[in-house]
């Protein structure tokens, strides 16, 4: 696990196995600098194979986003546990007591129901708007 800065590219081809769109590096660079902490997993070869960021109020929430791991390794379900496990320890340690909510893709919900997360609990479901500048 890493904490360096990412390359765009490498957090692109992630992101476009989630069926997302790209980021541009200015982007990234708002997006990370915007964010508490973000934590990588990269293959013996340097290949970026995992991601995760998080966001705090720094009082009673923190957020982890951009969650994913690359659906071509075989080992992605270990992956995407190794980065859920890691940035809860680093959110207990740093922000005990903070409730966490994330934005994850279907491949997490394993590693989420292992780590404890509670799906939809009580039938509430988690709403989302992406907001686009006009003309985009």
């Amino acid at each position: 696990m890493s904490e360096g800065v990412p390359q765009p590219d490498a957090l692109n081809h992630l992101l476009g196995q989630a069926g997302e769109q790209p980021r541009t590096p200015e982007r990234w660079q708002r997006v990370l600098a915007c964010s508490l902490w973000h934590l990588r997993i990269h293959r013996a070869d340097g290949e970026l194979v995992g991601f995760v960021r998080a966001t705090s109020d720094r009082a009673l929430n923190a957020n982890l986003w951009d969650l994913w791991a690359d659906d071509r390794d075989p080992a992605q379900g270990q992956l995407m546990l190794a980065l859920v496990q890691a940035a809860l320890g680093r959110l207990r340690r740093e922000l005990p007591g903070c409730s966490i909510s994330l934005s994850a893709p279907p491949a997490a919900q394993d590693a989420l129901e292992h780590c404890g997360f509670v799906i939809d609990p009580g039938g509430i479901r988690a709403m989302g708007i992406r907001l686009q500048a006009s003309g985009s």
